[in-house]
């Protein structure tokens, strides 16, 4: 295992008392090297004939690492630790979103309008007409991002109210790349039946439903269950997200390499709800050799207990992940970091293809395979070719808001994957340019249109 990279969400800004004599900085800046942290901003907050008040903003690889370098800065002679503060949590308090009002309300007619008794006009037209709730309410732009907070980003287990920074975050994801007005719920019940009909109950108020961090199985049963009895876009982002960016950055990959899905063999490590997801679509896609691994290893017909979505891809060879790699064209891991040896990449086909998107450690750290791989993917944002959702799910509901869809299909998914690829010129393709920015503006309106194509061929639109 090899040292991660500092990056920002590991980022403290320390203010230091120094005395105002010549060294006194380089002093700071060497015990921060020392500790192998990245130096940011420095910011001359005071200066006297006898102090000099900074402060300096760091960026470390964990939290143990974090304070690893303040105990080294209060170590130094001299030099007094003022404040400190994680850039992160600052940045999360009071919450990340808010409601704001489209309109001003600055007279007595305005609010006569906007409310009563005028808005009670309004509430009558939708009841004739309920058609009439996407024209005159905020259904027609509004999502719900629904949680039980049961499998919260890698962390695991966190409950409704450790799910919901994540979920305030999904919101600003929405609204910033593509427009949709999104809202946490976060649900304190993890039973399958309650969560259903909690989202059914509130579904008026909302064009679409994003799942987000419910464990598997449970997540599968939910949004089977939902898409049977709503007539608006149900959309598992741990699922389909996942697959939708994988297979497009994939559909690259194998351009770079010269291999065609059909042809190849595929090893997934990890058998929840983005492992199944992504297996789907790439059989949409057209692969026809996936081999789906758990911690128990290679998901094998020989093995009893399996779950019906593991019984779907189970093979006839069985073994370790180890076995499953020897010989395989592409490894896609949504699973665990360290799983993964560099021998274990270097028993895989000619140019193998490596997406270790288990975050924030991979299943193997790019640095112990640079020469081995032909393209390699992370789902981290200091290396190249980052695996990320925000590619895909907004423009998926900007998309099946526009139209109107009624529901998301495998179609859409292998649309949108297609469109995100494309967005990579011939020209610009290369081993560590295989997928668009998450900052790349096309993106977000490229997948709305092949969504919305999709959608109106199939003719699930309104």
């Amino acid at each position: 295992m090899v040292q991660l990279t500092p990056n920002p969400s590991f980022s403290l800004t320390i203010c230091l008392e120094t005395p105002n004599r010549a060294g006194m900085l380089a002093n700071v800046t060497k015990a921060i090297a020392s500790q192998g942290g990245n130096i940011g901003n420095i910011d001359l907050l005071k200066q006297s004939r006898k102090i000099t008040l900074r402060e300096i903003t760091i960026d470390a690889y964990s939290t143990e690492h974090s304070e690893k370098i303040v105990q080294a800065l209060k170590a130094l002679p001299e030099i007094k630790v003022v404040n400190l503060y994680d850039r992160t949590f600052n940045l999360h308090r009071g919450g990340k979103i808010a409601v704001q009002g489209k309109i001003p309300l600055k007279s007595q007619a305005d609010l006569s309008m906007a409310y009563t008794p005028g808005v009670g006009r309004v509430s009558k037209a939708v009841a004739e007409d309920p058609e009439q709730i996407y024209n005159l309410t905020i259904k027609q732009n509004t999502v719900a991002i629904v949680t039980d907070g049961s499998a919260v980003l890698g962390l695991g287990n966190l409950g409704p109210g450790g799910a919901l920074p994540v979920m305030e975050g999904k919101a600003m994801l929405f609204k910033e790349f593509a427009g949709v007005d999104a809202f946490p719920i976060c649900l304190a019940t993890q039973d399958t039946d309650a969560i259903v009909e909690t989202v059914k109950n509130i579904a008026p108020v909302f064009g679409g439903v994003n799942l987000e961090d419910i464990a598997a199985p449970r997540c599968f049963e939910i949004e089977v269950k939902l898409r049977g009895i709503l007539n608006i876009p149900v959309f598992h982002d741990d699922q389909h997200g996942t697959a939708i960016v994988s297979l497009a950055a994939l559909i690259n990959a194998l351009k770079l390499v010269k291999k065609s899905i059909e042809d190849i063999r595929i090893v997934i490590n990890g058998a929840g709800a983005a492992g199944i997801a992504i297996a789907r679509l790439l059989q949409k896609a057209g692969a026809n050799k996936i081999w789906l691994c758990d911690s128990k290893g290679i998901v094998s017909k020989s093995r009893t207990g399996l779950n019906q979505e593991k019984q779907a891809f189970a093979v006839e060879s069985s073994g370790t992940l180890s076995d499953a790699l020897m010989g395989a064209d592409v490894f896609l891991g949504v699973s665990v970091p360290g799983v993964v040896t560099p021998e274990m990449v270097r028993s895989m086909a000619k140019d193998p293809i490596v997406f270790a998107m288990a975050n924030p450690i991979p299943e193997i750290q790019p640095e112990l395979v640079t020469g081995d791989v032909a393209v390699m993917a992370t789902g981290r944002s200091d290396y190249p070719n980052q695996i990320n959702n925000v590619l895909a799910f907004p423009g998926i509901f900007r998309g099946a808001l526009d139209c109107r869809a009624t529901t998301l299909t495998s179609t859409m998914y292998l649309e949108a994957a297609r469109a995100i690829a494309s967005l990579v010129k011939a020209s610009d393709l290369e081993k560590e340019n295989i997928i668009p920015s998450v900052f790349d503006t096309r993106v977000a309106t490229a997948v709305a249109g092949a969504v919305a194509h999709a959608a109106r061929t199939e003719g699930v639109t309104v």
